[in-house]
């Protein structure tokens, strides 16, 4: 079975800024991480080898430096890790980047895909689907349990206040929650072992035969974010001391009936 996975190296949302003129992140001096739905998405994919065979292939678009994020799950246990990494697909959406990453899938071949659910950065949930769709395969969204049996692979979803358990045969894509799996640490012998093997990457020439030019990066993107910002802190609330709850409950519907909310 190959198994691949999909991660993004997003900022720590911890450390990040935005910047008040252009409303877009400031990236300079925050440190990067994996995103935490596909971290929990390595994990699970490292048991399912372990429990079913096969090997973990590690892929992830982005600059250069997402380098990095590629050491760090070969150091967890991953056996393979490819970098997309190109100018013509720079400031490309979710859109745009499904169709990339599916490009390199079917250059690489696998039998079962994992994504993380959403991204810190964007949150958008879009990407895992979206390439799910264009490789033409059936997707199980927000994982939170895996198993193998036989053939086939048992799936617990969330699902709001109820939880489907699905059955589904490779080739498929899985879409993890972090509570997924705990991903595990790295050990020494691990980092030495991911600073040894070369990290295979691909580029718009290596893919071009499954994309239209047109369709990738800033310019082929049908979206684009107009405005970032933070979240604005509310105002103080009003306190109701020292009042008999009939007076309290007319006061709340005064308010309800300023606001237009009955």
């Amino acid at each position: 079975m190959k198994i691949v996975v999909c991660i993004k190296q997003v900022p720590d949302t911890n450390e990040v800024k935005l910047d008040p003129v252009t409303n877009t992140l400031i990236r300079e001096g925050v440190p990067s991480i994996i995103n935490h739905d596909d971290k929990s998405g390595i994990e699970a994919a490292l048991r399912l080898r372990d429990e079913a065979g096969g090997t973990v292939t590690v892929l992830c678009m982005g600059p250069p430096q997402a380098d990095t994020a590629l050491r760090e799950a070969l150091a967890m246990g991953c056996d393979e890790a490819i970098l997309i990494s190109g100018r013509e697909f720079g400031g490309s959406d979710t859109w745009a980047t499904a169709a990339i990453i599916s490009a390199a899938l079917k250059k690489i071949g696998y039998d079962v895909v994992i994504t993380g659910r959403q991204a810190i950065d964007g949150d958008t949930a879009q990407v895992g689907p979206q390439i799910a769709e264009t490789i033409g395969v059936p997707q199980v969204s927000y994982v939170e349990e895996l198993r193998a049996e036989g053939e086939k692979l048992v799936v617990r979803r969330q699902f709001e206040d109820r939880r489907h358990i699905i059955e589904v045969k490779p080739p498929c894509l899985l879409t993890a929650l972090s509570e997924l799996a705990a991903p595990r640490y790295m050990h020494v012998g691990g980092i030495v072992d991911a600073y040894q093997k070369d990290i295979r990457i691909l580029g718009f020439d290596d893919l071009k035969d499954d994309l239209n030019p047109d369709f990738i990066g800033l310019k082929g993107s049908p979206t684009n974010v107009v405005k970032s910002f933070t979240k604005q802190a509310k105002g103080a609330g009003t306190i109701l001391a020292d009042v008999g709850a009939d007076e309290a409950v007319a006061a709340i519907i005064r308010k309800m009936e300023e606001k237009h909310i009955i």
